[in-house]
C-alpha cells in the first residue's frame, strides 16, 4: 500500500493568444478568452495592451459561453 500517493495528471498545454501590457513597469498579461473587450486595456495600470502568444495550460472560460 502507498498512502499519500496521488495519480499525477498530465497538464495539457497549447500555444494561447494573450494580451500583454505595453508599459515597461507592468508585467500584466491576460488570456484572450478572458479579456474584457475586443482591444483591452491593462486591468492594473490602464495602459494599452498588444496581442501575443504564450504556451500555457489549457483553461476554459465557461462564463463566456453564456454571453453568446
Amino acid at each position: 500500500m502507498a498512502f499519500g500517493r496521488r495519480n499525477v495528471e498530465e497538464v495539457v498545454t497549447e500555444e494561447t493568444k494573450i494580451w500583454e501590457c505595453t508599459s515597461e513597469d507592468c508585467i500584466c498579461w491576460v488570456r484572450d478568452n478572458f479579456k474584457s473587450s475586443d482591444v483591452p486595456t491593462c486591468p492594473l495600470c490602464d495602459s494599452p495592451m498588444n496581442p501575443s502568444t504564450k504556451v500555457l495550460p489549457v483553461v476554459e472560460n465557461h462564463s463566456r459561453h453564456h454571453l453568446k
